[in-house]
């Protein structure tokens, strides 16, 4: 399951609306029940109203009936490339998280389907 997380992580970049920053972020959200939902960063001229990819992958599972948690995975890069670096959460994303999983809640952080960190919240 792990590798079709980081996967759907990499391909929810293409979901992003980055025309500021040009910077696209990918989240691929795993319910306990081994749904996964995906997210894209929603960027907006006044930076305070943009919302991040993991914050979209929560409000969707949470905005259909979804509290429970085990994984997420996070990718982002320019748009147009592959991950050049690790993109933690934000402080914002990591108070969401917090919100809805339990400790043994894992965050992978993507550069590829082969290089990730395995963490904890």
């Amino acid at each position: 399951m792990k590798d079709k997380l980081i996967q759907a992580a990499l391909e929810a970049r293409s979901m992003a609306y980055a025309p500021y920053s040009h910077f696209q972020v990918g989240a691929a959200l795993l319910t306990a029940d081994h749904r996964i939902y995906q997210g894209g960063n929603i960027e907006n001229a006044s930076y305070g109203a943009t919302n991040c990819a993991e914050r979209t992958a929560f409000f969707k599972a949470v905005s259909e009936g979804t509290r429970e948690f085990k994984a997420i995975a996070i990718a982002g890069g320019r748009e147009g490339m592959e991950p050049e670096d690790y993109c933690d959460p934000c402080g914002i994303c990591r108070q969401v998280m917090q919100e809805f999983t339990r400790p043994d809640f894992t965050v992978y952080i993507v550069k590829s389907k082969t290089e990730y960190q395995e963490l904890t919240l």
